[in-house]
């Protein structure tokens, strides 16, 4: 594993040249079986906002995707949700957000954080409960919502 990644356990920051970075913008991404979900975080305000939801979910369409998101947020970290199981082990879909995150990570030269994703999705779907959306609406929001979450935590644990 390189210097700059960490995993759902480990949870230090560094920039690729090993120090802490005072303000970050950080790309938070939930990747999902049919729907990527995408938000983003300033650090030094702790504003996380939900930004996009991408319906590409493997493969190259995926990968232009993640591409145009990063060129058009201009992060300087990743978080990516990780999906582990509830006893916390990882199984194929946590394998497939490493090998997603650990290629965009090398793609863009940019640090890397995996964040434990559990129940981010539950959480996302009651907050979006008493809005005045419908059923479709919010199914189509609430990745982006389940991405902020990611990110909440993330920024929660970063202290």
């Amino acid at each position: 594993m390189s210097p700059r990644r960490s995993t759902a356990s480990q949870r230090t920051s560094q920039s690729p040249a090993g120090g802490r970075t005072l303000s970050e913008r950080v790309l938070g991404i939930d990747l999902g079986g049919k729907r990527t979900g995408l938000a983003f975080a300033e650090t030094a305000s702790g504003l996380v906002m939900p930004v996009d939801v991408l319906h590409a979910v493997e493969g190259p369409i995926l990968n232009t995707a993640l591409d145009a998101a990063i060129k058009e947020h201009g992060p300087n970290r990743l978080v990516i949700g990780l999906p582990l199981n509830m006893d916390g082990t990882e199984g194929p879909a946590a394998k497939k957000s490493r090998q997603t995150g650990d290629a965009l990570a090398d793609r863009h030269g940019l640090p890397i954080d995996y964040q434990d994703e559990r129940l981010t999705s539950f959480s996302a779907e009651a907050d979006l409960a008493d809005r005045k959306l419908n059923r479709r609406k919010k199914k189509n929001v609430a990745d982006a919502h389940a991405a902020a979450e990611i990110l909440r935590d993330w920024l929660a644990e970063q202290g």
